[in-house]
């Protein structure tokens, strides 16, 4: 017989079991219950996850297979269906919330003494992007995507230093990528890398107003006056580096600041691809090299 810890009792001690009191504590999640706790709960879907259970009556088939070994794994209340589902339906999300923060926290500071992504670069790089799930429409009629099809989006914004998502929200599909910048939590001196899809000028300068840097590609029929380029080095993939005001009535009243807008070649696809950033100070310095140039994103 074995009388060490189970693998699962092992991994339950990594997480800070006060922490989690406290929020229950706050926001009252085991008011008028006797037997199954919040801490039940969240042990039981912690098993379900690490398990891939795929059902709440999966869920309790497993786990009172071996009813003895329930104590052992932390589990005090009966892990039935019934109880699970009354649990998932009625405890305050908020407490899962506070205590996914709590240990992301902590999962970042594993990470502080990596390589850093760039040498030159000691910022928290973010990396923001969205993806469609499917889902079947007469079943979550409220997933709203197209006439014939449903469809949940979730968003994610990600720190590329260990690979820990900072931000998830969940939407109907029909959700535009871009309206998530008026929720994702600013960190100052931080770079958020975005694709195309995220380019509003007037959410970017709110990022930029906020001190956080951005780095999104930029649209084919971008409008900008150029005001002087800075030198490059022909034997990288930069073919083009710029500080350039944005042209058109509404885009020049959204983002009325400089921008660097960085031209480089992809010998794998054979493409150009175009970026636009706010961090402009290293290229303040620089002496224009040209007279200024109005022109669009095709254009080196």
């Amino acid at each position: 017989m074995n009388p060490g810890k189970s693998v699962f009792s092992q991994i339950v001690d990594l997480y800070p079991k006060y922490h989690f009191d406290k929020l229950v504590q706050k926001y009252k999640g085991d008011f008028n219950i006797r037997h199954f706790k919040t801490w039940d709960q969240f042990l039981c879907m912690t098993f379900a996850q690490l398990t891939y259970r795929s059902s709440l009556r999966d869920i309790e088939a497993c786990l009172l297979a071996q009813p003895q070994k329930l104590y052992h794994m932390g589990i005090n209340g009966k892990p039935s269906r019934n109880n699970i589902a009354r649990a998932n339906q009625k405890r305050d999300w908020r407490i899962y919330y506070d205590f996914a923060q709590v240990l992301i926290e902590r999962a970042r500071g594993l990470y502080q003494h990596e390589d850093p992504i760039s040498e030159e670069l000691d910022s928290t790089v973010y990396a923001l992007d969205a993806t469609t799930i499917d889902l079947c429409l007469s079943m979550f009629p409220w997933a709203t995507f197209r006439k014939t099809k449903g469809a949940i989006k979730m968003h994610t914004l990600l720190d590329l230093k260990g690979s820990i998502p900072s931000f998830i929200e969940i939407t109907e599909g029909s959700v535009h990528e871009v309206r998530i910048l008026d929720n994702i939590p600013l960190e100052p001196g931080s770079f958020y890398l975005m694709d195309r899809g995220y380019l509003d000028f007037k959410r970017l300068y709110n990022i930029h107003k906020g001190f956080c840097y951005f780095v999104i590609r930029a649209k084919k029929n971008l409008k900008f006056r150029r005001q002087y380029s800075n030198p490059i080095d022909p034997m990288t993939k930069i073919r083009a580096d710029q500080i350039c005001i944005l042209e058109g009535f509404y885009a020049k009243q959204n983002y009325p600041e400089k921008l660097r807008r960085i031209k480089i070649y992809d010998a794998d696809t054979e493409s150009y691809l175009t970026f636009l950033t706010n961090k402009v100070r290293l290229c303040e310095c620089s002496e224009p090299q040209s007279e200024p140039f109005v022109g669009q994103a095709r254009s080196a």
